[in-house]
């Protein structure tokens, strides 16, 4: 017997003096399985196959929020879709600010920053009570040298704290980008608070047309029905590639939204036997006094 399974002895036997199992006639000796020798070996024929019905994780808990499925609002597909258009007369270039409702700075001489859907300003005011989630961005310009200016996206408290990372719109890609005047990002998000704000050089005498979409926003006014004041749109972003479009019909999981229920499977768990193959009784322990 070589040294370890002589350690392995020692420690059984010490085992074995701090513990008993019940007087029963049933039970085998009062030996701990080691898998060195005889029936404690743990080979194929000692295991027995059992079923398991139960749920399946498919998904991680970590990917979604508390809320409830059916206390979400949905957002009407008619009513996520922000186009902004931004014009420079001023015969130099000027940096633009969208958002930013707190701040609320006015634009340099020369530069129109209008919302076709409202206005700038009631964007602005709106932010602040009922923050929203863009995911999806779409740029049109009349120079594509108006993309070689980088954008800022900057947050800004009112205790003076800034935020900010830059955002180049040359790095986007889409099916869609082979208009040089066009530029399409699917994977654009950004949370506009009232602390938040696009920035960047427009250039003069050219016409940017910016064209967002809405993945989540939060309605106040559903406190006054004792409603959930989220709400997610469920329909997919359109892209204007029909053979996208048609593949994205099925919207995925968004914030807030539980996946469908889950699934019951069935698992196999092996467990050993002993006996002759039939299960072994379960042993109780007691400790010594």
């Amino acid at each position: 017997m070589n040294k370890y399974n002589e350690e392995i002895r020692k420690y059984e036997k010490e085992a074995e003096d701090r513990y008993d199992d019940y007087d029963d006639d049933n039970y085998d000796d009062d030996n701990f399985d080691t898998g060195l020798e005889g029936q404690d070996s743990y080979d194929e024929d000692s295991y027995e196959e059992i079923e398991y019905v139960g749920e399946d994780d498919s998904y991680d808990d970590d990917s979604y929020d508390s809320y409830a499925q059916n206390s979400i609002g949905k957002i009407n597909p008619n009513d996520r879709t922000l186009t902004i258009t931004i014009t420079n007369t001023s015969g130099a270039d000027a940096e633009a600010i969208i958002f930013g409702g707190n701040e609320n700075a006015a634009q340099p001489a020369g530069v129109t920053v209008v919302v076709q859907e409202s206005s700038h300003n009631e964007v602005r005011e709106e932010s602040k009570a009922n923050p929203f989630k863009i995911q999806g961005m779409k740029m049109s310009v009349s120079d594509p040298l108006q993309f070689d200016n980088v954008w800022t996206i900057l947050r800004r408290s009112g205790a003076g704290a800034r935020n900010s990372h830059p955002y180049q719109p040359r790095n986007a890609t889409s099916p869609q980008n082979t208009d040089p005047k066009l530029i399409d990002d699917a994977s654009f998000e950004m949370d506009v608070t009232g602390q938040d704000s696009i920035r960047f050089l427009q250039k003069a005498g050219i016409k940017t047309t910016l064209t967002f979409t809405i993945k989540a926003r939060v309605d106040m006014g559903n406190v006054l029905a004792g409603q959930n004041v989220a709400e997610v749109a469920t329909a997919p972003r359109p892209t204007g590639l029909p053979q996208i479009d048609l593949a994205k019909q099925t919207p995925k999981p968004v914030f807030g939204v539980k996946p469908k229920p889950k699934k019951m499977i069935r698992k196999i768990i092996r467990r050993p036997v002993g006996n002759g193959g039939k299960p072994r009784p379960r042993r109780l322990l007691r400790k010594r006094r």
